[in-house]
């Protein structure tokens, strides 16, 4: 089939190379040249494992193309995905002027049927405003061209989002359209040979399940996080409350990992969003997910917090290794990354950081700019050099299990503060080390 993907971000890239993955002709568009440059030269503009040689396979072939070029693009695809950006605007709603001009391009160059499928995470109802975008450029132009619109999240984990899309848990179709539905099972029948993953609702159901899928995941990680910081204060073990509570199959193990907080490009957004699409177009207050919002807020704070009741509200002079600072692992996304929120407390106290992670250093400059307190290791044994504690704040796997001889050797005084509780507390303190984790 032939496919056009509007946007070559996270999602309409993965998106892209997936499809063409599976034999199908992908146009993916983007309106930066920088990125159609660096992709048609064989490079990426995000970093994601084993997308980069997807994509270079695909473009080999010949299935995968990118262009600036809208009329080229919208000729291409009889679908046409959209997966531009969604930002949350001033007030906590997503921002879709990117997605109405992606839609409002197509009706003014359409000239046969499209299904025009709405693949950024948008607000229930966008759907609707994307078939009058469409529908207002077509009467402009005198035609009457047919066309569908169809809802069809995406479920893709930063760090596995190949392997998300190639082996989805479930493909969400909202349509009413039957040839839509017709097409959208033939797009996705190689990736469901083995058992029906495809679910249809009708548009505002499909809208409204990709949000309350991450609202939900964001509340699980929120809860533990509570809890962690009960368990510390009544003495108990988070992670023997975890497996108590996790062997229960009506909870599951899953998003019961406490930590310093989520970030990333989709649980913070997408949770203020829903609030705000409650309060502004429902007239509800969604009082869950505002708590949700508040405690990841305050958890992002919480070994900040920990640093100063050890070493002093005042750290000038004192210096500090930071062993990850992407939001979460093998991704190099620093958005809304608690590493940020670490930094900035640390720096508003005096002190000077070391950081270190092995593919987000480039974006966390970009995100944090020039400041001579900062400083970023080639490694994470280079970090430690003279800092009077080892912070951690991504999980990345090269730091479950390092040279804790080495780390004593290099850090000032044996402390590690682990945010997002690596190693077992009683193996490393009997390493003589002084261990904060979280809940324990």
């Amino acid at each position: 089939m032939k496919v056009t993907v509007v946007g070559t971000g996270y999602v309409g890239l993965v998106s892209g190379a997936c499809l063409a993955e599976v034999g199908n002709d992908v146009l993916c568009l983007d309106v930066n040249p920088d990125k159609i440059r660096i992709l048609e030269e064989g490079g990426i503009p995000i970093y994601e494992p084993g997308l980069k040689e997807m994509v270079q396979r695909n473009v080999a072939a010949g299935r995968l193309h990118f262009t600036t070029d809208l009329s080229r693009a919208v000729h291409h695809g009889t679908i046409q995905f959209i997966a531009v950006g969604t930002p949350p605007d001033e007030d906590g709603s997503a921002d879709m002027q990117y997605v109405l001009a992606a839609a409002r391009g197509i009706g003014r160059l359409m000239t046969d049927y499209k299904v025009v499928v709405d693949k950024s995470t948008v607000p229930v109802g966008t759907a609707d405003r994307v078939r009058e975008a469409i529908a207002e450029e077509l009467r402009l132009r005198g035609v009457d061209t047919p066309y569908a619109v169809v809802s069809n999240p995406e479920f893709l984990k930063e760090g596995a989002a190949v392997e998300d899309f190639m082996r989805p848990d479930r493909i969400i179709v909202g349509a009413s359209d039957e040839q839509a539905v017709h097409l959208m099972r033939a797009l996705y029948s190689p990736f469901q040979r083995n058992r029906e993953r495809l679910i249809v609702t009708d548009v505002r159901s499909a809208e409204l399940t990709k949000y309350a899928a991450n609202a939900m995941l964001a509340t699980r990680i929120s809860f533990m996080n509570e809890l962690a910081n009960l368990a510390e204060a009544l003495g108990a073990d988070i992670e023997m409350v975890r497996q108590g509570i996790g062997s229960d199959p009506r909870i599951g193990y899953h998003f019961l990992y406490p930590g310093c907080g989520y970030g990333g490009s989709c649980f913070p957004k997408d949770v203020k969003a829903l609030i705000k699409t409650a309060s502004g177009e429902a007239g509800l207050d969604l009082k869950v997910l505002s708590a949700v919002e508040e405690a990841n807020d305050a958890q992002k704070h919480v070994l900040g917090r920990k640093v100063r009741q050890r070493l002093g509200e005042d750290l000038t002079g004192r210096h500090f290794a930071l062993w990850g600072l992407a939001f979460k692992p093998n991704t190099d996304d620093m958005r809304e990354a608690p590493s940020l929120e670490l930094l900035s407390d640390l720096l508003a106290a005096g002190a000077t950081v070391t950081a270190y992670d092995p593919v987000a250093m480039h974006e966390a400059q970009r995100a944090l700019g020039e400041n001579p307190r900062i400083r970023y290791a080639a490694n994470p044994n280079d970090a430690l050099v003279d800092a009077d504690a080892l912070l951690i704040v991504t999980e990345w796997k090269e730091f479950r299990s390092p040279d804790f001889d080495l780390i004593k050797e290099r850090l000032k005084q044996p402390l590690i503060l682990d945010g997002r509780n690596l190693y077992d507390p009683a193996f490393v303190r009997g390493q003589g080390f002084e261990y904060l984790a979280i809940g324990r």
